[in-house]
């Protein structure tokens, strides 16, 4: 495919191949492109802005509208194409179309719920003949960079409520997964997205996300990705608006009055769904001493359970990671955690860029299947004695995305609702489970800011004040 420039197609002598992660073959190319693409993306926008910002709230609904329904009509071939460039089984591709099929409707219903409010400035000395009102303006130009591991629909939460709030938008997909955001690059166009208001580039983070990033044209980035890349971004971003979904290592609290059929379940759903390759995917079962080995054994046949294989083949529940030196990694990580005292409950095996589903258990927090996110189809457990010792477990890391907590008592669950250092919390069910219209983001190192389209809207828009001085 090309690459889109202020909604002109452009293609590059130089390319990228663009691999199928199950079996090596090329997919697709798609352009290199440079600074100076970015340089022409951003001057485009510029202009694109401002014919964002002359269109009404019905506008850009109906721009909005639009994709959508195109998109559900072409849903299975979006789906095709991530399962091709990600890896991700053919069902949770078909899963995560469907998700951005929501979040791009809930962007376009946004756009029409942007509004202000009056302020009581009588109520202040000296406001008496005063009438004031806020005013939200869109920011102008937003960089979205999205990670390889949702192409679609992490794309998706970034530019639809950035246009549902009137924006400009650079798209900067990763290398390993780009056709996805260029399809809905395409899609877009098609629904009437004034031209010079989207650009879609590929190309090496580096080059290009430093070039974005920099320019003081850019008035909003919107990240999701890693730790080191996301505070690369903030020391380079200067004065502008940032919003930072970055790493996690999530952990599930297991009370000794949980139901362990449903933890059985809920670590199976939620720690090796894409192969582990989930921001909030669970990575961490934390299980009071009494129930420790119970949780194992209720545990593992479920991951026994999931199949691997061929991504495209209806049957197979895990397919291959991204690339076969990050399953290289995953399983260097596991045989550390081996040789310091864990073990293999199940799994442990490799075969090429796949990673059969694995258990270790006996983790100590310092190792780095549980201390550093992991990003693979490994779940560590590690054994607590008391509520206090539980909590400490599950916050000591930097990350604070998201976590699980079963208990059937109340008021554990509100302690837990409380104390825990992370910014989604989930009773009685595992860590990876995201509404697209719900607050979304994390504490500590995994970021700040929020996504959902009503949450995202407020992040890409500007907050005015308008005093009205009036005679008496």
């Amino acid at each position: 495919m090309k690459m889109c420039v202020g909604g002109t197609w452009v293609d590059k002598s130089e390319k990228i191949e663009v691999l199928h992660p199950f079996d090596n073959s090329v997919v697709d190319t798609v352009p290199r492109a440079s600074a100076a693409d970015a340089d022409a993306a951003l001057a485009a926008a510029g202009r694109g802005a401002k014919t964002m910002a002359k269109l009404t709230a019905w506008d850009r609904y109906q721009i909005l509208k639009k994709a959508t329904e195109k998109l559900e009509a072409r849903a299975e071939e979006f789906a095709r194409t991530i399962t091709l460039e990600e890896g991700k089984v053919i069902a949770e591709a078909r899963f995560e179309v469907g998700r951005a099929i929501q979040t791009m409707m809930l962007s376009a219903e946004e756009a029409r719920r942007i509004h202000g409010e009056t302020i009581p400035l009588d109520a202040s000395p000296g406001g008496a003949s005063k009438m004031g009102f806020t005013l939200r303006v869109p920011c102008g130009v937003v960089v979205a960079i999205s990670p390889f591991n949702f192409p679609l629909n992490l794309m998706v939460h970034k530019v639809a409520p950035a246009i549902a709030a009137g924006n400009a938008v650079v798209m900067k997909p990763p290398s390993n997964t780009p056709l996805s955001s260029l399809k809905l690059t395409e899609l877009l166009l098609e629904c009437g997205m004034p031209p010079e208001a989207i650009s879609c580039l590929t190309g090496p983070g580096g080059e290009l996300g430093d070039a974005l990033c920099r320019d003081k044209r850019v008035r909003k980035i919107s990240f999701t990705g890693s730790l080191p890349v996301g505070e690369r971004i903030c020391q380079m971003a200067g004065i502008k608006k940032v919003t930072m979904e970055l790493g996690s290592n999530a952990p599930i609290v297991v009370m000794p009055d949980a139901d362990l059929n449903k933890v059985a379940e809920a670590v199976a759903a939620t720690g090796y769904s894409n192969a582990g390759q989930v921001c909030i995917s669970t990575q961490r079962v934390i299980a009071q001493r009494k129930i420790y080995e119970d949780v194992l054994a209720a545990t593992k046949p479920k991951v026994e359970g999931l199949t691997t294989g061929n991504p495209l083949d209806e049957k197979t529940k895990v397919g291959p990671m991204i690339r076969e030196q990050e399953a290289v990694r995953v399983e260097q990580w596991v045989e550390e955690a081996v040789k310091d005292g864990g073990r293999i409950v199940t799994g442990g095996a490799r075969r090429g860029a796949i990673y059969v589903p694995t258990m270790v258990a006996d983790v100590k927090p310092e190792m780095r299947i549980s201390c550093e996110e992991l990003f693979g189809p490994v779940v560590a457990f590690t054994p607590f004695d008391d509520v206090n010792q539980a909590l400490a477990l599950a916050n000591d890391s930097r990350f604070g995305l998201a976590a699980g907590v079963f208990t059937e008592s109340l008021d554990t669950a509100m302690k837990f609702a409380r104390e825990l250092e992370t910014g989604n919390i989930h009773i009685n069910w595992g860590p990876q489970w995201r509404a697209d219209l719900m607050p979304y983001g994390g504490l500590k190192d995994s970021g700040f800011g929020k996504e959902g389209p009503r949450y995202s809207v407020e992040e890409m828009t500007e907050l005015k004040m308008v005093v009205f001085h009036l005679n008496d």
